[in-house]
């Protein structure tokens, strides 16, 4: 079955808009992962609105399940990851003052930074995922630049499932084509949801691995956190057994 990750930047942002300590980031994680996640995901972004740096290394210590940390690999991006070793590292190219990541990279043009970046990290041992658009091309690029996944940047998917959910997962069914042509490990996030995820690794089903947050915890506020992770690991199991909608 698709792994699910479980993004807790939502939680650490509600923490951040009273100061202290409530709710507990890491007591948070490691709940959701008693619930049945397979793993934790956090993005710490230079503004440290949400998750910091801290959390990172707090979560690396308490965690039993992977921890894949996103972001920009500015100098500290890559020196805390060096530092925490957490299983995967996804490198995005979110500028510093991006609301959420709107864009993948272009693993053509910045083949030679990327893989720079790649040789560091797979010196410590880690797992490198490259986030990018639903592009053939762009997927071989990640390859080339020495990825071992590649996350796919699921927001067009999301925004168009309604209108015409085969049309909108085709140029993803491509992408993640060629990334199994191609050996890579295949990950996807952003803007999956109750509504559009079975259908979704249903068509993918060599996928390896979903990141969801602000869907999850929007739906944690109604179910409960645990029903919530329930919930989507339903969907994903759902998938794996051919049960579409």
């Amino acid at each position: 079955m698709t792994k699910l990750s479980v993004n807790v930047n939502k939680i650490a942002l509600i923490r951040n808009a009273r100061g202290g300590n409530l709710p507990d980031v890491v007591r948070a994680a490691r709940a959701i992962e008693r619930f049945g996640a397979d793993g934790i995901t956090v993005h710490p972004r230079p503004d440290a609105r949400h998750i910091r740096y801290d959390d990172v290394r707090e979560l690396k210590r308490a965690l039993a399940t992977e921890l894949n940390v996103e972001g920009n690999p500015t100098p500290e991006f890559i020196d805390l990851v060096l530092e925490t070793v957490p299983a995967q590292v996804t490198l995005v190219p979110d500028a510093p003052d991006a609301l959420t990541s709107n864009a993948g990279w272009n693993t053509i043009f910045c083949r030679d930074f990327l893989a720079r970046v790649t040789s560091r990290l797979h010196g410590r041992g880690i797992r490198v995922s490259i986030f990018v658009d639903p592009v053939p091309e762009l997927v071989a690029g990640a390859k080339v630049c020495g990825a071992d996944r590649v996350e796919l940047y699921t927001e067009a998917y999301a925004r168009d499932y309604a209108a015409d959910r085969a049309r909108a997962v085709a140029p993803y069914l491509a992408a993640a084509e060629e990334a199994r042509r191609l050996r890579l490990g295949l990950n996807a996030g952003h803007d999956l949801n109750l509504e559009n995820l079975r259908w979704f690794a249903a068509n993918i089903p060599w996928l390896d691995e979903v990141s969801i947050g602000h869907a999850l915890v929007c739906d944690a506020l109604r179910f409960g956190m645990e029903n919530a992770v329930e919930l989507y690991r339903r969907e994903l199991a759902a998938a794996t057994n051919g049960e579409s909608h």
